[in-house]
């Protein structure tokens, strides 16, 4: 299973989790993520790690960015790892 690696691209985090530039790494288990952000970012997660493509921009890509449902205070981009 390939591995996603998610890199906080923007934080104002109200709980102070996460800092810019901070990564983590996705293989089988789900990081130390708090869960508004994790339960919006697993279904792309999921569906790199079984080889999809996903929409980005204008093209297909196997990386995608999102924003935390707390008023888009934490933005991800993930992407899959090359092996």
């Amino acid at each position: 299973m390939p591995k996603v690696k998610l890199t906080i691209t923007e934080s104002r985090c109200r709980s102070g989790y996460f800092c810019k530039g901070q990564e983590f790494i996705v293989e089988d288990l789900c990081p130390p993520l708090c869960h508004e952000l994790w339960n919006n970012i697993y279904p792309q997660v999921y569906a790199l790690q079984n080889g999809a493509d996903l929409d980005y921009g204008d093209t297909c890509a196997k990386m995608f960015d999102a924003k935390c449902p707390d008023e888009c205070r934490v933005c991800v981009h993930g992407e899959v790892l090359s092996d």
